[in-house]
């Protein structure tokens, strides 16, 4: 079934694609805002949510809890530093198969999941010593 969307919707989908980055709601408005696309910071929030909702982007919430959201690609996976706020993106994926399994025991559909550790960098583990 092909989903309706709005053109705020279809606005802030194109912009995540090109960008090709994670950006705050905040920073999709500015962007589309520089690109003359006159959309206000409600009508952002409200289709980010009803993407969202669909399953066409993912939202991550940072460690300072600023949330950042991104066209579902692929899962993600983090290593985001508590002190200094930086995320290193991890390639492996120990969570496919209980995806899986989940999708089937429950008959949930799974959009996509993200996995994230919280810690230290190195920089920051070697300025705590």
């Amino acid at each position: 079934m092909k989903v309706k969307r709005t053109r705020s919707q279809e606005r802030i989908l194109n912009l995540l694609k090109s960008l090709k980055q994670p950006l705050s709601a905040q920073n999709i408005y500015m962007e589309l805002r520089h690109r003359n696309q006159n959309v206000g910071l409600a009508t952002v929030y409200r289709a980010l949510e009803a993407l969202k909702l669909e399953g066409a982007v993912l939202v991550r919430t940072l460690a300072n809890g600023e949330s950042l959201y991104n066209c579902v690609q692929q899962d993600q996976h983090h290593l985001t530093c508590l002190q200094c706020g930086a995320s290193i993106a991890i390639d492996e994926c120990p969570v496919h198969q209980l995806e899986a399994q989940l999708q089937e025991t429950h008959q949930f559909k799974v959009f996509y999941h993200t996995l994230e550790f919280f810690g230290l960098c190195p920089r920051c583990q070697s300025h705590k010593d």
